[in-house]
């Protein structure tokens, strides 16, 4: 499985890279802090498949990273894919290198 550290995902972002940032969180929880990206909830991403572009380097980031991890693993198998990513430590972790 990929993964992607905060600083790294942040110097993307920074960068303006070309990628698919994929919030794994409950509506409730993105809607209170994000960094951008789309939501679609863990429980429904399988289903929503056909939103994600398979073009471009997938991020899934959740609130700590269990989430985002188990659904970078589906994801992979499932669209036979190697440019997915899961955030290490998920927004936690993001939001301590942007306050850094």
């Amino acid at each position: 499985m990929n993964c992607i550290t905060a600083s790294e995902l942040k110097a993307r972002l920074d960068n303006n890279d070309d990628l698919q940032l994929i919030d794994v969180r409950e509506d409730y929880e993105f809607d209170s802090f994000n960094i951008g990206g789309i939501n679609i909830p863990l429980d429904d991403v399988l289903a929503s498949i056909d939103r994600i572009d398979k073009t471009k380097p997938i991020v899934f980031c959740c609130k700590s990273g269990k989430r985002s991890k188990a659904i970078t693993l589906a994801v992979s198998k499932k669209l036979d894919l190697n440019n997915v990513y899961s955030l290490i430590g998920g927004l936690e972790a993001y939001q301590q290198v942007t306050e850094a």
